[in-house]
C-alpha cells in the first residue's frame, strides 16, 4: 500500500527567482531543487506520489519520479501514513540576551578584555570574535582567552583570527585548544598556503590557515559560496532580522563602538561609553530587523536565508528614508542568472567601491 511522502522537518526550502534550494540543516548542506519542485513540496507535503501526479493530470509523470528518486536518494523525504504526527518545524527565533555577538579589533591599541568582562555579562552575550591585525603570540592569546576561564564567563565560543606567524606547528596549538575550551576557532591568515585541521579536541576546535592578508576591517563583508551556512539558527533569524548585524556588538581596533567595525556610524567610544549606553542610543537598532526578504536583489535570491548580510559595505542603489535596502557590494552572485562573477570587477559596482574607498583593497 502506497504511504504519503514527507519533507523532513529540519529541511528548509528557499525558494528563488530561477532556482530553489532545501537547506538540510541536519547535515549543514543544501540542494538546488527547480521551482517546480519547491511548489510540489509546499503544495503537497504529505500526499502520496500517485495523488500529487494526479494534480498535474498525470502530464508530469517522469519529471515527479525523477524529483522523487532525488530526494529519496539524498535522504530529504520519508514515507508515513500520518503527517499529522510530523508538524513543520517552526523558524521563530527568540533570544533573552541584550547582545549575543561580541566582535573587539585589535591593533595598535590593546583593549583590556578584563574591563569588559563584565560588560559581556549584563549583556548575556555568548560568543566572541577577537579580530588582530598586528602579529601575536601564542602566549598572548592564552593571556586574552584565559580570563573566560579564569572568571567564568558565560562567553561558550570563541573564535580567533590573527596573522600567521613563521614558527606554526599545529602541535603547538593543541594545547590552547586543550586547556581553554571555549575557544573554537584559530584562523590565521596570510599563510604559505591554505590549510584545515578540525576536531582538535573532542570533536571541536578547528585551525584554519588563509593565504589572503586581512589589513583591516575592510576586508569585512564578502559573500561567497564559502561563507554559506545552512543552520537552522541562521534560517530561522533571517526570517525576521539580519543575518549578520541583529544582536551583535562591536568595538573597533582604537576603542569606537559599532555594530560592525567597519560600519561609518559609532556610538562612543569604549573609554566613556558602555556598552550597554551604546544599544540603547535610537539609531543603534535600526538595521537589526531588516532581513534579506527586503533587500533588492537578495529577496530574490535561493541563498538569501543561509547566507550572511552586509550593511557596511552596499550598492548604494535603493534607500527607504535612511535604511540601506541596498544588495551586499561583496556580492558577486546574480539570482536572475545564477552566475558569480568577480565583484571588484563589476562596472555598476565601480562608484560604491569609491564611496567607500576600496580601491587600494582590491588593487592589493
Amino acid at each position: 500500500m502506497e504511504s504519503n511522502v514527507i519533507l523532513f522537518s529540519d529541511c528548509i526550502l528557499t525558494k528563488g527567482y530561477n532556482r530553489s534550494i532545501i537547506s538540510d540543516t541536519q547535515n549543514k548542506s543544501y540542494f538546488y531543487i527547480p521551482n517546480g519542485l519547491y511548489e510540489i513540496l509546499s503544495k503537497y507535503n504529505g500526499f502520496k506520489i500517485s495523488a500529487i501526479k494526479e494534480k498535474f493530470n498525470n502530464e508530469f509523470d517522469d519529471i515527479i519520479d525523477e524529483y522523487f528518486h532525488f530526494l529519496i536518494e539524498n535522504k530529504l523525504v520519508f514515507f508515513n501514513d500520518t503527517i499529522d504526527f510530523f508538524p513543520k518545524i517552526q523558524l521563530d527565533f527568540f533570544s533573552n540576551a541584550k547582545i549575543t555577538n561580541v566582535i573587539v579589533d585589535f591593533d595598535l591599541i590593546k583593549h583590556d578584555l578584563n574591563s569588559l568582562l563584565d560588560q559581556f555579562e549584563i549583556l548575556k552575550c555568548s560568543y566572541l570574535q577577537l579580530r588582530f591585525y598586528k602579529e601575536i603570540t601564542l602566549n598572548e592569546i592564552e593571556e586574552c582567552i584565559k580570563l573566560f576561564r579564569i572568571h567564568k564567563s558565560r562567553i561558550k565560543s570563541i573564535s580567533i583570527i590573527a596573522p600567521f606567524y613563521e614558527e606554526f606547528t599545529i602541535d603547538d596549538i593543541k594545547p590552547l585548544f586543550f586547556e581553554n575550551q571555549r575557544l573554537d576557532t584559530l584562523l590565521l591568515y596570510n599563510a604559505p598556503n591554505e590549510v584545515t585541521y578540525n576536531d582538535l579536541f573532542y570533536k571541536r576546535g578547528h585551525v584554519v590557515l588563509k593565504t589572503k592578508n586581512i589589513i583591516n576591517e575592510h576586508n569585512c563583508g564578502i559573500v561567497s559560496l564559502e561563507y554559506l551556512n545552512p543552520s537552522l539558527k541562521l534560517i530561522s533569524e533571517s526570517q525576521k532580522f539580519n543575518s549578520c548585524l541583529n544582536l551583535k556588538v562591536s568595538i573597533d581596533k582604537e576603542g569606537y563602538i559599532r555594530n560592525c567595525p567597519s560600519m561609518l556610524q559609532h556610538f562612543g567610544n569604549i573609554s566613556k561609553t558602555t556598552l550597554i549606553e551604546a544599544i540603547n542610543h535610537p539609531d543603534f537598532k535600526k538595521y537589526w530587523s531588516v532581513s534579506k526578504d527586503e533587500v533588492q536583489v537578495c529577496k530574490d535570491c535561493e541563498f538569501r536565508h543561509i547566507c550572511t548580510d552586509c550593511r557596511a559595505y552596499t550598492e548604494r542603489t535603493h534607500f527607504k528614508e535612511d535604511i540601506d535596502l541596498s544588495k551586499p557590494l561583496k556580492c558577486g552572485y546574480n539570482p536572475y542568472s545564477n552566475k558569480w562573477e568577480d565583484w571588484s570587477t563589476n562596472p555598476l559596482k565601480q562608484k560604491a567601491i569609491q564611496y567607500y574607498g576600496l580601491q587600494d583593497l582590491i588593487n592589493g
